[in-house]
Protein backbone atom coordinates (compact mmCIF):
# COMPACT_ATOMS: atom_id res chain seq x y z
CA UNK A 1 0.00 0.00 0.00
CA UNK A 2 1.92 2.57 -1.90
CA UNK A 3 5.96 2.71 -1.58
CA UNK A 4 8.04 5.93 -1.36
CA UNK A 5 9.86 6.24 -4.99
CA UNK A 6 13.82 5.91 -5.32
CA UNK A 7 14.12 4.19 -2.32
CA UNK A 8 16.01 0.76 -3.40
CA UNK A 9 17.29 -0.37 -0.25
CA UNK A 10 14.53 -1.85 2.10
CA UNK A 11 13.85 -5.62 3.30
CA UNK A 12 10.79 -7.54 4.08
CA UNK A 13 9.25 -7.96 7.44
CA UNK A 14 6.16 -10.61 8.39
CA UNK A 15 4.68 -10.11 11.65
CA UNK A 16 3.13 -13.42 12.29
CA UNK A 17 1.28 -14.61 15.08
CA UNK A 18 3.82 -16.88 15.78
CA UNK A 19 7.37 -15.44 15.01
CA UNK A 20 8.68 -12.45 13.45
CA UNK A 21 10.65 -13.01 10.23
CA UNK A 22 12.50 -10.74 7.81
CA UNK A 23 14.22 -11.00 4.54
CA UNK A 24 16.77 -9.08 2.60
CA UNK A 25 17.68 -8.75 -0.55
CA UNK A 26 20.14 -7.42 -2.69
CA UNK A 27 20.09 -6.29 -6.80
CA UNK A 28 16.88 -4.84 -8.59
CA UNK A 29 13.79 -5.51 -10.56
CA UNK A 30 14.19 -9.83 -11.24
CA UNK A 31 16.95 -11.69 -10.24
CA UNK A 32 17.21 -10.32 -7.08
CA UNK A 33 19.71 -11.45 -4.48
CA UNK A 34 19.50 -12.86 -0.87
CA UNK A 35 21.79 -11.28 1.70
CA UNK A 36 19.88 -12.11 4.55
CA UNK A 37 16.92 -13.75 6.43
CA UNK A 38 16.19 -14.68 10.11
CA UNK A 39 13.36 -15.14 12.51
CA UNK A 40 12.74 -14.77 16.36
CA UNK A 41 9.77 -16.80 18.04
CA UNK A 42 7.00 -14.45 19.01
CA UNK A 43 3.72 -14.88 21.66
CA UNK A 44 0.48 -14.46 19.61
CA UNK A 45 -0.84 -12.93 22.52
CA UNK A 46 1.73 -9.89 22.23
CA UNK A 47 1.14 -9.92 18.55
CA UNK A 48 -2.45 -9.72 18.64
CA UNK A 49 -2.88 -7.39 21.89
CA UNK A 50 -3.23 -3.54 21.28
CA UNK A 51 -1.66 -2.87 24.93
CA UNK A 52 0.64 -0.39 25.25
CA UNK A 53 2.75 -2.39 27.70
CA UNK A 54 2.55 -5.45 24.52
CA UNK A 55 3.61 -3.20 21.48
CA UNK A 56 6.52 -2.43 23.37
CA UNK A 57 7.25 -6.07 23.91
CA UNK A 58 6.76 -6.95 20.11
CA UNK A 59 8.93 -3.46 19.34
CA UNK A 60 11.37 -5.39 21.79
CA UNK A 61 11.29 -8.98 19.56
CA UNK A 62 11.29 -6.96 16.13
CA UNK A 63 14.43 -4.77 17.19
CA UNK A 64 16.76 -7.82 18.56
CA UNK A 65 15.88 -9.79 15.41
CA UNK A 66 16.79 -6.86 13.52
CA UNK A 67 20.33 -6.33 15.56
CA UNK A 68 21.52 -9.86 15.67
CA UNK A 69 20.95 -9.90 11.71
CA UNK A 70 22.93 -6.86 11.38
CA UNK A 71 19.95 -5.77 8.57
CA UNK A 72 22.23 -3.11 6.51
CA UNK A 73 18.92 -0.40 5.78
CA UNK A 74 16.32 0.94 8.34
CA UNK A 75 13.99 0.98 5.33
CA UNK A 76 10.89 -1.77 5.41
CA UNK A 77 8.36 -3.27 3.56
CA UNK A 78 6.26 -4.47 5.84
CA UNK A 79 3.29 -7.28 5.65
CA UNK A 80 -0.55 -7.21 6.74
CA UNK A 81 -2.78 -9.82 8.13
CA UNK A 82 -5.08 -10.82 5.33
CA UNK A 83 -7.70 -11.41 7.91
CA UNK A 84 -7.19 -6.94 8.45
CA UNK A 85 -7.30 -6.39 4.67
CA UNK A 86 -10.47 -6.21 2.69
CA UNK A 87 -10.14 -7.02 -0.97
CA UNK A 88 -12.55 -6.90 -3.76
CA UNK A 89 -12.86 -6.95 -7.38
CA UNK A 90 -15.16 -4.76 -8.96
CA UNK A 91 -16.91 -4.14 -12.47
CA UNK A 92 -16.66 -0.23 -13.55
CA UNK A 93 -17.24 2.02 -16.63
CA UNK A 94 -14.29 2.26 -18.59
CA UNK A 95 -12.44 5.88 -18.12
CA UNK A 96 -9.47 7.61 -18.02
CA UNK A 97 -7.34 6.75 -15.43
CA UNK A 98 -7.97 9.98 -13.43
CA UNK A 99 -11.23 9.77 -13.59
CA UNK A 100 -11.39 6.42 -12.46
CA UNK A 101 -9.75 7.05 -9.28
CA UNK A 102 -12.01 9.91 -8.41
CA UNK A 103 -14.79 7.55 -9.45
CA UNK A 104 -13.51 4.94 -7.12
CA UNK A 105 -13.21 7.43 -3.82
CA UNK A 106 -17.07 8.73 -4.92
CA UNK A 107 -18.09 5.13 -4.63
CA UNK A 108 -15.63 3.68 -2.00
CA UNK A 109 -18.37 3.93 0.87
CA UNK A 110 -20.33 1.02 -1.23
CA UNK A 111 -17.42 -0.64 -1.95
CA UNK A 112 -15.63 -1.21 1.18
CA UNK A 113 -16.85 -2.20 4.51
CA UNK A 114 -14.66 0.41 6.92
CA UNK A 115 -15.33 4.22 7.05
CA UNK A 116 -13.66 5.96 4.13
CA UNK A 117 -12.41 8.51 6.05
CA UNK A 118 -10.47 6.02 8.51
CA UNK A 119 -9.10 3.56 5.75
CA UNK A 120 -6.07 3.71 3.15
CA UNK A 121 -7.64 2.33 -0.31
CA UNK A 122 -5.57 0.63 -2.69
CA UNK A 123 -6.95 -0.30 -6.48
CA UNK A 124 -5.65 -1.87 -9.49
CA UNK A 125 -6.59 -1.57 -13.36
CA UNK A 126 -6.53 -5.36 -14.05
CA UNK A 127 -8.33 -5.09 -17.64
CA UNK A 128 -11.42 -5.92 -19.13
CA UNK A 129 -14.18 -7.59 -16.97
CA UNK A 130 -14.87 -10.83 -18.19
CA UNK A 131 -18.32 -10.52 -17.22
CA UNK A 132 -19.29 -7.18 -19.27
CA UNK A 133 -17.38 -6.01 -21.82
CA UNK A 134 -17.69 -2.48 -21.72
CA UNK A 135 -16.32 -2.30 -18.12
CA UNK A 136 -13.19 -2.85 -16.71
CA UNK A 137 -11.97 -4.89 -14.08
CA UNK A 138 -10.22 -2.99 -11.04
CA UNK A 139 -8.81 -5.14 -8.03
CA UNK A 140 -9.61 -2.56 -4.63
CA UNK A 141 -8.51 -3.23 -1.49
CA UNK A 142 -9.02 -1.41 2.27
CA UNK A 143 -7.56 -1.52 5.44
CA UNK A 144 -8.42 0.03 8.45
CA UNK A 145 -5.84 3.14 9.63
CA UNK A 146 -5.95 2.15 13.09
CA UNK A 147 -4.08 -1.34 11.57
CA UNK A 148 -1.03 0.58 9.86
CA UNK A 149 -0.95 3.55 12.62
CA UNK A 150 -0.64 0.97 14.92
CA UNK A 151 2.40 -0.73 13.37
CA UNK A 152 3.63 2.07 12.17
CA UNK A 153 4.28 3.24 15.82
CA UNK A 154 5.82 0.03 16.84
CA UNK A 155 8.09 -0.17 14.08
CA UNK A 156 9.06 3.74 14.17
CA UNK A 157 9.51 3.87 17.83
CA UNK A 158 13.16 1.82 17.18
CA UNK A 159 13.63 3.99 14.22
CA UNK A 160 12.61 2.15 11.36
CA UNK A 161 11.33 3.96 8.40
CA UNK A 162 8.29 2.31 7.10
CA UNK A 163 8.01 2.36 2.87
CA UNK A 164 4.97 0.15 2.08
CA UNK A 165 2.06 -1.85 4.10
CA UNK A 166 0.96 -4.98 1.62
CA UNK A 167 -1.62 -7.56 2.59
CA UNK A 168 0.36 -10.99 3.52
CA UNK A 169 -1.76 -12.82 0.21
CA UNK A 170 -0.34 -10.19 -2.03
CA UNK A 171 3.41 -10.85 -1.07
CA UNK A 172 2.73 -14.59 -0.66
CA UNK A 173 2.04 -14.26 -4.60
CA UNK A 174 4.98 -12.86 -6.02
CA UNK A 175 7.14 -15.41 -3.69
CA UNK A 176 5.22 -18.42 -4.41
CA UNK A 177 4.69 -17.81 -8.31
CA UNK A 178 6.25 -17.62 -11.83
CA UNK A 179 6.61 -14.09 -12.67
CA UNK A 180 6.08 -15.39 -16.32
CA UNK A 181 3.22 -17.92 -15.52
CA UNK A 182 0.10 -16.72 -17.09
CA UNK A 183 -1.87 -19.41 -16.01
CA UNK A 184 -4.90 -19.36 -13.66
CA UNK A 185 -2.91 -20.67 -10.60
CA UNK A 186 -3.79 -20.53 -6.70
CA UNK A 187 -1.54 -20.45 -3.81
CA UNK A 188 -2.56 -21.41 -0.18
CA UNK A 189 -0.58 -20.61 2.64
CA UNK A 190 -1.61 -21.98 5.85
CA UNK A 191 -0.72 -20.03 8.94
CA UNK A 192 -1.18 -20.63 12.83
CA UNK A 193 -4.43 -19.18 13.01
CA UNK A 194 -5.30 -18.49 9.39
CA UNK A 195 -5.26 -19.73 5.81
CA UNK A 196 -4.01 -17.06 3.54
CA UNK A 197 -5.13 -17.76 -0.30
CA UNK A 198 -4.79 -15.95 -3.52
CA UNK A 199 -5.68 -16.78 -7.36
CA UNK A 200 -3.77 -15.18 -9.95
CA UNK A 201 -4.90 -15.36 -13.75
CA UNK A 202 -2.34 -13.43 -16.56
CA UNK A 203 0.25 -12.60 -13.86
CA UNK A 204 -2.36 -10.53 -11.78
CA UNK A 205 -4.44 -11.65 -8.31
CA UNK A 206 -7.93 -12.10 -9.04
CA UNK A 207 -9.25 -13.29 -5.49
CA UNK A 208 -7.42 -12.54 -2.47
CA UNK A 209 -8.72 -14.16 0.79
CA UNK A 210 -8.21 -14.91 4.23
CA UNK A 211 -9.53 -17.96 5.81
CA UNK A 212 -10.20 -18.28 9.75
CA UNK A 213 -8.61 -21.57 9.98
CA UNK A 214 -5.15 -22.69 10.41
CA UNK A 215 -2.59 -24.68 12.21
CA UNK A 216 -4.19 -24.52 15.58
CA UNK A 217 -7.46 -25.35 14.50
CA UNK A 218 -6.51 -28.86 13.43
CA UNK A 219 -4.18 -29.34 16.06
CA UNK A 220 -7.54 -28.46 18.55
CA UNK A 221 -9.23 -31.29 17.35
CA UNK A 222 -6.67 -33.41 17.79
CA UNK A 223 -6.47 -32.32 21.66
CA UNK A 224 -10.24 -32.99 21.89
CA UNK A 225 -10.71 -36.37 19.76
CA UNK A 226 -7.63 -38.12 20.58
CA UNK A 227 -7.96 -36.63 24.38
CA UNK A 228 -4.11 -35.74 24.50
CA UNK A 229 -2.40 -32.72 25.46
CA UNK A 230 -1.31 -29.67 23.05
CA UNK A 231 2.56 -30.56 22.68
CA UNK A 232 1.75 -34.45 21.73
CA UNK A 233 -1.13 -33.10 19.17
CA UNK A 234 1.05 -30.92 17.52
CA UNK A 235 3.62 -34.09 17.18
CA UNK A 236 0.95 -36.25 15.89
CA UNK A 237 -0.49 -34.33 13.11
CA UNK A 238 2.48 -32.84 11.90
CA UNK A 239 3.95 -36.58 11.97
CA UNK A 240 1.11 -38.83 10.91
CA UNK A 241 -1.45 -36.11 9.36
CA UNK A 242 -4.05 -37.05 6.88
CA UNK A 243 -2.25 -40.64 6.27
CA UNK A 244 -4.96 -43.22 6.91
CA UNK A 245 -2.12 -46.13 7.58
CA UNK A 246 -0.09 -44.32 10.56
CA UNK A 247 -1.55 -44.89 14.01
CA UNK A 248 -4.92 -46.90 12.65
CA UNK A 249 -5.63 -43.54 10.88
CA UNK A 250 -6.71 -42.01 14.33
CA UNK A 251 -5.03 -38.83 13.36
CA UNK A 252 -6.35 -38.51 10.13
CA UNK A 253 -9.55 -39.47 11.46
CA UNK A 254 -9.72 -37.11 14.61
CA UNK A 255 -8.29 -33.50 12.37
CA UNK A 256 -10.53 -34.47 8.97
CA UNK A 257 -13.33 -32.57 9.78
CA UNK A 258 -11.28 -29.61 10.60
CA UNK A 259 -9.31 -30.15 7.41
CA UNK A 260 -12.30 -30.46 5.39
CA UNK A 261 -13.53 -26.82 6.44
CA UNK A 262 -11.05 -25.37 5.28
CA UNK A 263 -10.77 -27.08 1.67
CA UNK A 264 -14.48 -26.68 1.22
CA UNK A 265 -13.29 -22.97 1.83
CA UNK A 266 -10.89 -23.13 -0.97
CA UNK A 267 -13.36 -25.09 -2.97
CA UNK A 268 -15.71 -22.37 -2.79
CA UNK A 269 -12.84 -20.17 -3.73
CA UNK A 270 -12.52 -21.84 -7.33
CA UNK A 271 -16.06 -22.18 -8.03
CA UNK A 272 -16.06 -18.46 -7.28
CA UNK A 273 -13.60 -18.08 -9.66
CA UNK A 274 -14.77 -20.38 -12.73
CA UNK A 275 -17.83 -18.63 -12.56
CA UNK A 276 -16.46 -15.02 -12.98
CA UNK A 277 -14.11 -16.65 -15.47
CA UNK A 278 -15.62 -19.49 -16.88
CA UNK A 279 -12.92 -19.80 -20.04
CA UNK A 280 -9.60 -20.21 -16.94
CA UNK A 281 -9.26 -23.62 -15.89
CA UNK A 282 -7.05 -23.80 -12.53
CA UNK A 283 -3.68 -25.15 -14.01
CA UNK A 284 -2.26 -25.55 -10.37
CA UNK A 285 -2.23 -25.13 -6.65
CA UNK A 286 0.94 -24.30 -4.74
CA UNK A 287 1.16 -25.03 -0.72
CA UNK A 288 3.20 -23.10 1.62
CA UNK A 289 3.19 -23.08 5.43
CA UNK A 290 1.42 -26.05 7.58
CA UNK A 291 -0.41 -26.62 4.23
CA UNK A 292 3.13 -28.01 2.86
CA UNK A 293 4.15 -29.56 6.30
CA UNK A 294 1.16 -31.70 6.94
CA UNK A 295 1.37 -35.44 5.76
CA UNK A 296 -0.86 -36.52 3.08
CA UNK A 297 -2.57 -32.82 3.09
CA UNK A 298 -1.49 -31.94 -0.55
CA UNK A 299 -2.85 -35.49 -2.11
CA UNK A 300 -5.76 -34.85 0.01
CA UNK A 301 -6.18 -31.23 -1.83
CA UNK A 302 -5.30 -32.60 -5.26
CA UNK A 303 -8.14 -35.46 -4.94
CA UNK A 304 -10.50 -33.18 -3.85
CA UNK A 305 -9.76 -30.16 -6.28
CA UNK A 306 -8.59 -32.01 -9.05
CA UNK A 307 -6.16 -29.04 -10.00
CA UNK A 308 -1.89 -30.38 -9.65
CA UNK A 309 0.03 -30.12 -6.63
CA UNK A 310 3.19 -28.13 -5.89
CA UNK A 311 5.00 -27.75 -3.00
CA UNK A 312 6.12 -23.68 -2.39
CA UNK A 313 9.54 -22.29 -2.65
CA UNK A 314 9.97 -18.70 -0.93
CA UNK A 315 13.01 -18.36 -2.78
CA UNK A 316 12.05 -19.34 -6.50
CA UNK A 317 12.26 -16.08 -7.97
CA UNK A 318 15.41 -15.30 -5.68
CA UNK A 319 18.66 -16.03 -6.32
CA UNK A 320 21.39 -17.83 -3.51
CA UNK A 321 24.48 -20.08 -3.36
CA UNK A 322 23.83 -23.93 -4.64
CA UNK A 323 25.83 -24.47 -1.35
CA UNK A 324 22.60 -23.06 0.43
CA UNK A 325 20.09 -24.76 -1.02
CA UNK A 326 18.98 -27.67 1.35
CA UNK A 327 19.44 -24.65 4.65
CA UNK A 328 16.98 -22.48 2.54
CA UNK A 329 14.22 -25.40 1.44
CA UNK A 330 13.90 -26.47 5.20
CA UNK A 331 12.52 -23.26 6.04
CA UNK A 332 10.98 -22.14 2.83
CA UNK A 333 7.51 -22.50 4.17
CA UNK A 334 7.78 -20.25 6.38
CA UNK A 335 8.99 -17.42 4.65
CA UNK A 336 6.81 -16.54 1.60
CA UNK A 337 5.19 -13.37 2.90
CA UNK A 338 8.96 -12.20 4.38
CA UNK A 339 10.27 -12.81 0.81
CA UNK A 340 7.73 -11.71 -1.20
CA UNK A 341 7.85 -8.08 0.67
CA UNK A 342 11.05 -8.03 -0.32
CA UNK A 343 10.85 -9.01 -3.58
CA UNK A 344 8.76 -5.93 -4.39
CA UNK A 345 9.98 -3.64 -7.16
CA UNK A 346 9.32 0.36 -7.50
Amino acid sequence: MGILSGVSNFFGLDIGTSAVRLVELSGSGQGKSLVRYAYAPVDSRIVLSDSKADRQKLAQVISELIASSKVSTRNVAVGISSSRVFTTIVDMDRLPESELARTIKLQADSLIPTPVDTSKLEWALLGDSPVDKTKSEVLISSVSNDVTEGMLDVLESIGLNVIAFEPDNLAIARSLFAPDNMLPQMAIDVGAKATDLVLSINGAPRLARSIPTGTEAIIKSAVQNLSIDEKQAEQFVFKFGLSKDKLEGQVHQAILGTVELLVSEVEKSIKFVGTRYPEAKLDRIIVSGGASALPEFPLYLANKTGANIEIGNAWRNISYPASRQNELLAVSNHFAVAAGLAERVE
